[in-house]
């Protein structure tokens, strides 16, 4: 086997998907539709990169139940190594209950199960040392997060990390995150997330994270930001300058938007690895979710290598 090049850690959970009229403050609605579907943020990404023929593993943690089996099996289907995955005894699968309206909205209650027994003897260092960057989210507890902070200290300086905080994370403040923030190469966040955990506007809190040590932001903006006859779908901030990656617009599709965040890392990630200006591996991260949001759950969308190199190609006229 080769050299695996990008290792995931974080949760690993069966999405419990509800499609529904529309997400309430408080009140009745109706459901439409109900999908289990494979998810966890880093794992979502893993799973993409691995589409993409990048060669990937994962460290985490799943009950021995028949939805932890499921859940190994989706990412060795695409050729991840599940080798680090611990299977904990007795336990249940960490399950996320997700509420997604035909409006884009979208409502996530976490049931962290399994994912709470992961341990730092889970985390082996000499797996980490063959990978060219590691990619972080979240957990739903504070043992998995100190896990993470001391594993910054740990782990080589020539190896590169990703973090992907989430809502969960970010709600946690500057303060628990900035070990890793201040090793991470990379750092993604939505627009949200980003305004949250700084309190300024997303493009003045980039520059902020930035000074903190971290090298590049990459900020989502949702439903995007309009610019005459395209959106700004990303703004990207590193020592290189600032960009906005604006796209043409695009119709709303049946699909929803759950892991499309978790699809951009993956086409950024992928652009980094491959020498991409960070312009494009923001491009390549905006294509990347929007296939995502074409079908339901967090990885039907997700393209094959020769999809997305039709379609980067047919979009900015260059070769992947």
């Amino acid at each position: 086997m080769n050299a695996i090049e990008v290792i995931g850690l974080g949760a690993m959970n069966m999405d419990h998907i509800y499609g529904v009229e529309r997400i309430l403050g408080d009140g009745e609605t109706t459901a439409v539709e109900f999908r289990l579907s494979p998810g966890g943020s880093a794992a979502n990404t893993i799973y993409a990169l691995a589409k993409l023929g990048i060669s990937t593993g994962f460290i985490g943690a799943v009950g021995d139940d028949g939805e932890g089996e499921m859940l190994v099996k989706d990412l060795a289907s695409v050729g991840v190594d599940g080798s680090q995955i611990k299977a904990k005894k007795g336990a249940k699968t960490g399950s996320v209950l997700c509420l997604s309206d035909k409006r884009g909205r979208r409502a996530l209650y976490v049931l962290p199960g399994a994912n709470s027994l992961l341990t730092g003897g889970d985390v082996d260092l000499a797996y980490l040392s063959q990978a060219k960057m590691l990619h972080l989210s979240s957990f739903a507890d504070e043992q998995q997060l100190a896990i993470q902070q001391e594993l910054m200290a740990k782990i080589s300086p020539s190896l590169k990390v990703s973090f992907a905080p989430g809502s969960i994370y970010t709600a946690k403040g500057m303060s628990a995150l900035e070990p890793i923030i201040r090793r991470a190469d990379i750092l993604f966040l939505n627009r949200e997330e980003a305004e949250e955990l700084t309190g300024v506007d997303f493009q003045t809190g980039a520059q902020r994270l930035r000074r903190l040590g971290c090298q590049s932001v990459a900020v989502t903006l949702g439903q995007g930001i309009r610019r005459g006859k395209s959106i700004a779908t990303c703004y990207v901030a590193s020592g290189e300058g600032e960009h906005m990656i604006e796209t043409r617009r695009t119709k709303r599709t049946d699909g929803d938007t759950i892991g499309a965040g978790d699809a951009f890392a993956a086409g950024f990630i992928y652009g980094l690895l491959h020498g991409k200006e960070l312009k494009e591996c923001g491009h390549l991260g905006d294509v990347l979710a929007r296939f995502s949001i074409t079908k339901i759950g967090a990885r039907a969308g997700l393209p094959s290598l020769p999809e997305l190199s039709q379609h980067y190609q047919r979009e900015r006229g260059l070769p992947l």
